[in-house]
């Protein structure tokens, strides 16, 4: 134990040391004077590249400037390309600021200084809830607590002015307010501060009172202009700018037909306007020169642009360039670049798969993993589902109507690509959806039905979609509209909209899921009083929670499934990819001492689709790859017998929030053949729903306290698991690593108890060699 915290200790040094290096490169290359482009900018959500805007929908580029839409506290616009780091130092920055709106008091504008995380890192630095407010508010000026008051107006429309003179370990702030018609001084203000008081992020701010503050009051819009930034003070990293090409992720895949291998790219791009260039093209590398695939049009919700490119020489790695020509308000335009490669079919090695899930923000932007899976060079990359949380970026979540609330969904769901889009340029991306993408805390399909919400406004315990459809829909074209097509695209209730169906690459097959979009909600059946999908109580029975045609697949993944595993087409190996376990492997949820002894929301129930989803899985002797619970677990599937079925690895969550356990040891549960390393809390078990089970490994966390977010998701047992496919000797190597290590170094604290563990495919159908 002593060693593991030695080396987690190490590795997060490394990673500080990694952001501070990166910065100061970035920095010795570009210096100089910053300013905003909104003059030139069409009216729109999206700021541009080089902000981040809190919230993202709560702002627009309005005639020309950046205009709160919100009179609610705590909106703010980060630099996220220059950063106070560089002391002592000065700088400058000015901005022109008019008030659009006043009921009430007054919440003032300005800048906020020294915005920083505990990582004090560009992107984690954008969501901190401190900084120093400078300013004017009420027609006073101000510089933290100190303020004095304006000679003439009472802060309608002015400039504002901030210089920053280094004094030793201090720096003088100065600010000097003007009018913007006749360039009056209104007044000016200094003050002297600790100069590492303003290491961090600058902001433009809408009212001073912090986000989520009871009792704040902001009553007050503003708009702002001519941005300004200067000084050596600043680090400059343009690299760090974020769009308008946020991200990409393609996939390639054997069709077995007359179309080849098909590949298909999703270009990201910020919410535009309609006066901006409403396409992407795709540029491919060959001999030497850019060659042009064609332009796809930018989806007016998702804001994705897709290809389809048929026939694709798989044999060989192609560089490829998206390109966005972003247009001006004065007809000129800028084009902007995002590149990577698509590799060629991996053929004559084994295949290598991350497999990763469930991302909450506390850990954001999770570099000691996104940083491993990098340097392991993936083939493939797998995200289970919750790439947001709803309380992702605060300022909470937007229901209804669907247009906002898709906009509420894009920006926390541009953190997930923020944090991974060096993982995803290079190596095919698999993303699938899950409960918190559709904000829902679990997700009972229905098949599409709407949910009858009956004051249920958690949305976690009734069947149905309880968002707009639309908004539905734009989530999954925003995660899978690069999948291989869906084998059979016709959607379900509400027009939503379907993505399960097959994918062959590096000579394996895979199946995608969607393991909740038709299974039944929880209302149809009697737990026994408090939630609908909770089983407290340890004596109840829950074989009577398996009700005649309760769905957990539906009839049509079924048919698909059935299919598939008799399907050996172009692969040796197979895969089923999905959001969650078949198995009820967490006896604990929230809290340690959260006993539960059923969870409908996992896989486990109802058990008769359970058993009937495993029993057509077998013949593909498929390994079950998933996530969602938290909780990382290698475990078997039975259902006639023990450990006659497939096995299922649950990879750890990305950062964990919501804590599960598995202890039955702890509460008594009978078991049988432990495997032969002794492990506790492992063997052939019947779980809560009385379905059969045998857990080889499990990786158990403790309470996470440590105020470091990365030590606290160490602590809370979050990570990533990877999978090599050896299709010559039919194996997968498993690995499950630990959040805060060096997941290269092979060391073998780095991974949880139980792993690594190698499986053969015929394990998958009952041959069992491991004990």
């Amino acid at each position: 134990m002593q060693n593991e915290e030695m080396n987690r200790r190490a590795a997060l040094k490394l990673v500080a040391a990694g952001a501070v290096t990166t910065l100061g490169a970035r920095g010795q290359e570009t210096k100089g004077q910053s300013k905003d482009a909104w003059s030139r900018t069409h009216d729109r959500v999206w700021l541009g590249g080089e902000f981040w805007a809190n919230p993202m929908e709560d702002w627009k580029v309005v005639d020309g400037a950046a205009e709160c839409q919100s009179d609610g506290p705590g909106r703010n616009i980060h630099s996220i390309t220059h950063q106070i780091q560089n002391l002592p130092g000065d700088f400058t920055m000015s901005v022109h600021v008019e008030r659009v709106a006043l009921k009430g008091e007054d919440a003032g504008a300005g800048f906020r200084m020294g915005v920083r995380s505990e990582l004090n890192e560009h992107r984690s630095n954008c969501f901190a809830k401190n900084g120093l407010s400078v300013g004017v508010m009420n027609g006073q000026l101000m510089i933290g607590r100190k303020s004095a008051k304006l000679a003439a107006g009472n802060g309608e429309a002015f400039i504002l002015n901030l210089s920053g003179k280094a004094a030793g370990d201090q720096m003088k702030l100065t600010l000097e307010v003007r009018s913007p018609k006749s360039m009056e001084v209104l007044g000016q203000i200094s003050q002297s501060v600790p100069a590492a008081s303003l290491l961090g992020n600058v902001a433009l701010a809408n009212g001073f009172e912090q986000g989520g503050k009871k009792g704040a009051k902001n009553s007050s819009r503003y708009r702002f202009s001519q941005w300004e930034l200067s000084g050596d003070a600043f680090e400059v990293s343009p690299s760090q700018r974020f769009g308008p090409i946020l991200w990409s992720m393609y996939s390639l895949s054997d069709s077995r037909s007359d179309e080849g291998f098909v590949m298909k790219m999703s270009a990201l791009i910020g919410p535009m306007g309609a006066k901006d260039s409403q396409v992407v093209e795709l540029q491919v590398e060959r001999n030497g020169k850019w060659h042009s695939l064609g332009e796809a049009k930018l989806d007016p919700d998702a804001w994705v642009a897709t290809f389809r490119i048929l026939n694709w020489d798989a044999g060989l790695a192609t560089p490829y360039k998206l390109v966005y020509r972003e247009k001006h308000r004065d007809g000129s335009e800028t084009p902007d670049e995002w590149k990577g490669v698509i590799q060629a079919n991996p053929v004559g090695r084994p295949l290598r798969m991350a497999a990763l899930t469930c991302q909450n923000d506390y850990g954001f932007p999770y570099a000691p993993v996104s940083r491993n899976v990098e340097k392991m060079k993936p083939d493939l990359v797998f995200f289970s589902g919750d790439q947001i949380y709803e309380s992702h970026g605060g300022f909470g979540i937007i229901r209804e109507p669907a247009v906002p609330a898709i906009l509420n969904y894009l920006r926390k769901y541009y953190q997930f690509g923020w944090s991974f889009r060096n993982v995803m340029h290079s190596q095919p991306t698999l993303c699938l959806p899950d409960d918190h993408d559709v904000f829902q805390g679990n997700y009972w399909g229905e098949g599409g039905a709407k949910m009858d919400v009956k004051g249920d406004t958690g949305a976690s315990s009734r069947g149905g979609y309880r968002e707009p459809a639309r908004m539905v829909n734009a989530v999954h074209r925003s995660t899978v509209s690069h999948h291989p097509d869906a084998a059979d695209g016709t959607p379900v209730l509400q027009d939503i909209s379907v993505y399960y169906g097959d994918m062959v690459y590096g000579n394996v097959g895979f199946a995608i899921l969607s393991d909740r979009q038709w299974k039944s909600g929880p209302e149809r059946v009697d737990t026994g009083g408090g939630r609908a999908d909770h089983v407290p109580d340890k004596d109840f029975d829950t074989s009577a929670l398996d009700k005649e045609g309760l769905v957990l697949l539906g009839k049509r993944q079924e048919e698909f499934l059935k299919k598939w595993s008799a399907d050996w087409r172009g692969h040796e190996l197979k895969a089923v990819l999905s959001q969650t376990v078949f198995a009820g492997v967490a006896t604990h949820h929230g809290g340690p001492g959260g006993y539960l002894k059923g969870d409908l929301d996992s896989g486990a129930w109802p058990q008769t689709a359970r058993n009937r989803a495993i029993d057509l899985m077998r013949p593909s002797m498929a390994l079950h790859i998933n996530g969602d619970q938290h909780l990382t677990t290698l475990c078997q599937y039975g259902t006639k017998e023990q450990r006659d079925g497939n096995w299922s690895f649950c990879t750890p969550a990305i950062s964990a929030g919501y804590p599960r356990w598995w202890l039955p040891d702890e509460v008594g549960m009978p078991h049988q053949n432990r495997p032969e390393h002794g492990h506790a809390n492992t063997g052939e078990f019947l779980d809560g729903f009385g379905n059969k089970v045998y857990v080889y490994a499990v990786g158990n966390p403790v309470v996470g306290k440590a105020p470091n977010r990365y030590e606290k998701a160490h602590e809370k047992g979050s990570g990533f698991g990877f999978i090599t496919f050896d299709t010559v000797t039919k194996t997968y190597a498993l690995d499950s690593f630990r959040f805060l290590v060096d997941a290269t170094d092979g060391k073998s604290t780095n991974q949880f108890p139980g792993f690594p563990v190698t499986i053969h495919q015929e394990e998958n159908r009952g041959e069992n060699r491991i004990r």
